[in-house]
């Protein structure tokens, strides 16, 4: 299941979320399902899907984009990412409203450089990803990064912006550190 927390309720979005402790179907292995080794995290929404209004961690306006958003953006609240700001994650599905927080399952991540900064984002869905959706993930983020790159030079910031691929979420995980009481925010300006 795909919880979905707001003020006080939880709303059930998605049935059968791989992660879940259900049982296998029969003839269902590990491998087949990913159940035992895609991990699952909680992810707080700052950009709903459609939703044409950039926003960091802080809640602050980052920038507004000519564009809607195709995906729900936001932050795992509990890791910190190689940049030094939450470790973003993306969700796929329906529309999610701002501020609320899922338990969703991390299928991936893609490596965005920003300013020349790794930046690895989780790629969260309710159900495994279908190769077309992978893809479509990556030209999103290809696209995202030619225009953060336009935005960084109008706003008098230098170095690279790219696309650098998809990885495992393990690995990304693996390379963000756990949160704690000392920090404040990002140290650099987004």
């Amino acid at each position: 299941m795909l919880f979905l927390s707001g003020s006080s309720k939880w709303l059930e979005c998605v049935r059968g979320l791989p992660g879940t402790r259900e049982r296998r179907r029969k003839g269902e292995t590990a491998t087949d399902s990913m159940r035992e080794t895609a991990p699952i995290v909680d992810v707080v929404i700052e950009v709903p899907r459609g939703s044409f209004v950039k926003r960091g961690s802080n809640a602050q306006v980052d920038f507004v984009s000519p564009i809607p958003c195709p995906y729900n953006y936001g932050s795992v609240p509990t890791h910190i990412g190689l940049e030094g700001d939450l470790l973003d994650a993306l969700v796929l599905g329906p529309r999610l409203p701002l501020g609320a927080t899922v338990r969703v399952t991390a299928w991936g991540a893609v490596t965005l450089t920003d300013r020349g900064m790794a930046d690895d984002k989780l790629i969260c869905s309710g159900k495994r990803l279908t190769n077309a959706e992978r893809e479509a993930v990556l030209r999103f983020f290809r696209f995202y990064a030619m225009c953060k790159g336009m935005l960084n030079v109008w706003r008098g910031r230098s170095g690279r912006n790219a696309c650098d691929g998809w990885c495992t979420a393990e690995f990304a995980l693996a390379r963000a550190r756990l949160r704690d009481e000392t920090w404040r925010g990002p140290a650099v300006e987004f």
